[in-house]
């Protein structure tokens, strides 16, 4: 059977058997004609005359055109499929795409607001007891470097604010404590003298004595954003993620950093030196001669 038919066929099976979804056979299709483009620069007419150095040529001839590798990845996943559909019903000898490495997908960094931002995020007008509320929810986010799920579980019994501390339950229902700023102190004192008294234990609540579930506190934080013109799209995280990264911008302290993100390896921390990085290469790239004259001349 030629290249082309084994295709249709093969697409055919994904369709009418598997049932799969319109866009993953539209991947699939996408991929496929990237081999059959392979096969026929090559001259080759049927799909069992591949072996893995040839699947090998396919990648580096891919990346060298710039693909990503995500669409390594996929193209890869897809050959693989393809040929165990050859080898179930064709009688193909070898899959060729199989133990064949993609490169790896760059580890994306995370999104951070810089300290004006934040500043500008924390001061939103009002003393209406929501505006209390939201205003300390946003405040111990940044000052302890909360996770969403530490912060929507906390009670009243785990937070003293005499000394400053909040008991956290993190990931594996590990406990450390945290120091709670200044400002979030005051935020949160605001909180209390006015939350709703109810027999829920819940830190933070609704105005009617409910504890906050997680979409509730973060659609909580889009609007915050929004009315204070922040155009990032915000998240609890990434409140986390400028936490650290401003600590470590200032303290260069990895280790304790780590400890007070919770995070049971370095190597998890580590990302935010990345960040580090790039903003001490903002800085060298603006204030120092030689590169400035190297980028004019680029």
């Amino acid at each position: 059977m030629p290249l082309q038919e084994q295709v249709q066929e093969f697409l055919r099976y994904q369709a009418n058997v598997r049932r799969l979804s319109p866009h993953t056979l539209e991947a699939y299709r996408r991929d496929l004609v990237t081999l059959e483009s392979f096969c026929a620069q090559h001259h080759f007419t049927d799909s069992a005359q591949l072996d893995s150095g040839h699947i090998r040529q396919l990648v580096a001839a891919e990346r060298s055109h710039k693909a990503s590798p995500a669409s390594i990845q996929r193209l890869l996943s897809s050959l693989r499929s393809f040929y165990k559909h050859q080898m179930r019903y064709h009688g193909a000898k070898r899959n060729p795409a199989e133990g064949i490495a993609a490169p790896k997908r760059g580890r994306p960094l995370p999104k951070t607001l810089d300290a004006d931002r934040v500043n500008q995020l924390l001061s939103f007008p009002g003393d209406e007891p929501i505006d209390l509320r939201d205003r300390a929810i946003l405040e111990l986010f940044y000052s302890s470097g909360l996770r969403l799920a530490e912060l929507a579980s906390l009670d009243l019994a785990d937070l003293d604010l005499r000394e400053g501390l909040v008991l956290v339950t993190g990931k594996g229902r590990k406990s450390r404590h945290l120091p709670v700023g200044r400002m979030a102190v005051r935020a949160l004192n605001a909180w209390l003298r006015i939350r709703p008294h109810s027999d829920n234990e819940a830190l933070f609540t609704s105005l009617q004595g409910r504890r906050l579930g997680h979409r509730a506190i973060q659609q909580r934080l889009k609007y915050r954003a929004r009315q204070q013109g922040i155009p990032e799209n915000l998240h609890p995280h990434m409140l986390r993620h400028s936490f650290a990264s401003h600590l470590l911008e200032s303290s260069s302290d990895l280790r304790g950093v780590q400890e007070l993100l919770g995070h049971a390896n370095l190597s998890t921390t580590q990302v935010y030196t990345h960040l580090d990085f790039q903003h001490l290469s903002r800085v060298y790239d603006q204030a120092h001669p030689r590169a400035g004259r190297r980028r004019k001349k680029d």
